[in-house]
């Protein structure tokens, strides 16, 4: 048992974490416990010294003082505030005026406000509850199928997974060792991308299925001319005012992502009090929110800094290189194999669990075959946008569940849901057919944050992480022929 252990290590490091997750257990803690017990497992079998773990503490600190993760409380706060200040009740209702005549037009108005949503939030939960709430009983109120108007909902919802500020391009961006604006690049015309195939369904459907996707009827169209015009300034110029301050700001250099979520932060205050809706009760509501939201990323950060460290010392890094590397197809053969098993984790994990456990284990083996990591982590942000809408976990799917009428059957949001998980993975097919389609041009490589989460990949100057050749004599290599692989 000894010398299988110790010729075996990495995989059955990883098959723990896999089991402890599949039992329910937390996955922060499922993360830094499985790394502490195989880290002393490592040291009674004499692979490891207990050098390793005290660089524990460095890597913690070096979280505390990354100022990258800074702006996932300011983008979050920013998304809750407008949320919780009406924003998207006022947009819904005003671009539902907008394209209310045409067949399908709260539909394209769902998905419009999805991705103006998804530009000011970067929060799928807000986006997908705000819009089940206000536009679900209207589309059900003038005739929409369930299963369209669910999934309408849920898919647009999801577009703050990709479309900048997303919270999830942030930390994969820390993960890569790239910089933030340039993943914000990277992922925009994907984003803009998905919202037209989104619409091009919802015209399918109103030219196979007219019935499902009816035109409002003249009484329900209360604005026109004059009115309608007025009612689309006050609605829209705001965020988009918004949108460029946190963004434009960002795309052009002037500011960082950090420095862009705090105006972002002070952009929605400013908006949510010239509206008369800043009450303390909103302010409130959106300070805990963030707090839970932040802490659950930053404890999981941790839980995973644990774990790759050991992994890596047991020589984790080899073994996943080893298997991805061997496969056939080069390049092309990764990828398909690692977006299959992206989707298929996408099933139990969510996104922020797979790019903190998988993404790093990926990454080292993405870049020696020769493939941008931008573009590997736009790619995969696209194709863990499924994780929101996999029937029957998907967590777009739950929210939209928990505000959806009692009339709508939960089979009907989840056969909604089908045809949007297809686009997107068609989406990820035609990233791969056309790596264009994903800016990558810019600085590479992300400035020194301290806090390099890679497993594999080299810690940039100034790290206060330990890479390759820093580990020295923190572990013991076993001998040739016994390194697990």
């Amino acid at each position: 048992m000894e010398a299988f252990l110790t010729a075996n290590m990495a995989p059955v490091m990883f098959t723990a974490l896999v089991v402890f997750l599949l039992l329910g257990y937390p996955v922060a803690f499922s993360l830094a416990a499985v790394g502490l017990v195989f880290g002393w497992l490592g040291i009674e079998l004499g692979l490891l010294t207990p050098a390793l773990l005290q660089a524990l503490p460095d890597r913690v600190f070096g979280i505390m003082k990354n100022e990258i993760l800074l702006a996932i409380p300011f983008f979050t706060f920013m998304g809750l505030v407008l949320e919780r200040s009406g924003m998207a009740e006022d947009l819904l209702d005003t671009v539902g005026q907008l394209f209310g005549g045409i067949r399908g037009g709260l539909a394209y108005a769902v998905i419009l406000v999805g991705a103006l949503l998804a530009a000011t939030t970067g929060v799928v939960a807000a986006s997908v509850i705000a819009m089940g709430l206000i536009s679900l009983p209207i589309m059900l109120r003038y005739g929409y199928s369930q299963s369209l108007a669910t999934g309408v909902i849920a898919a647009s919802g999801t577009l703050a997974q990709i479309v900048p500020p997303s919270l999830v391009l942030i930390v994969m961006a820390d993960v890569l060792g790239r910089s933030v604006g340039d993943m914000y690049a990277g992922a925009l015309l994907p984003g803009l991308m998905l919202t037209g195939m989104y619409m091009l369904w919802v015209l399918a459907n109103t030219v196979f299925r007219p019935d499902s996707a009816p035109a409002l009827p003249p009484e329900a169209r209360t604005l026109h001319g004059l009115a309608l015009a007025w009612r689309v300034t006050h609605a829209m110029v705001p965020p988009l005012v918004l949108i460029f301050l946190v963004l434009g700001t960002i795309f052009i250099g002037w500011a960082t992502p950090t420095e862009g979520g705090a105006m972002g932060a002070v952009g929605a205050l400013v908006l949510a009090a010239a509206k008369g809706r800043l009450h303390r009760k909103v302010l409130v509501q959106s300070l805990e929110q963030t707090a839970k939201i932040t802490s659950f990323v930053l404890f999981i950060l941790i839980g995973s800094s644990v774990f790759s460290l050991t992994f890596r010392g047991v020589n984790g890094d080899l073994w996943v290189e080893h298997l991805l590397t061997s496969l056939p197809g080069g390049a092309l053969g990764f990828l398909i194999v690692v977006n299959i098993l992206i989707f298929l984790l996408a099933f139990f994990l969510d996104f922020f669990e797979i790019s903190f456990i998988i993404l790093p284990l990926l990454a080292p083996v993405a870049e020696k075959l020769g493939i941008d990591l931008v573009w590997f982590g736009v790619l995969l942000g696209v194709n863990m946008q499924t994780s929101f809408m996999h029937p029957p976990f998907g967590f777009a799917l739950f929210y939209l569940r928990s505000v959806a009428p009692p009339e709508v059957k939960t089979t009907q949001i989840y056969w909604g849901a089908i045809p949007f998980v297809v686009i997107q993975l068609l989406a990820v097919a035609l990233i791969i057919a056309f790596p264009e389609i994903v800016r990558t041009g810019g600085d590479q490589r992300a400035p020194a944050t301290g806090t390099q989460m890679e497993v594999g990949l080299p810690a940039p100057e100034g790290s206060s992480l330990l890479d390759s050749q820093d580990y020295g004599d923190l572990f013991v290599k076993p001998p040739p022929g016994e390194d697990g692989r």
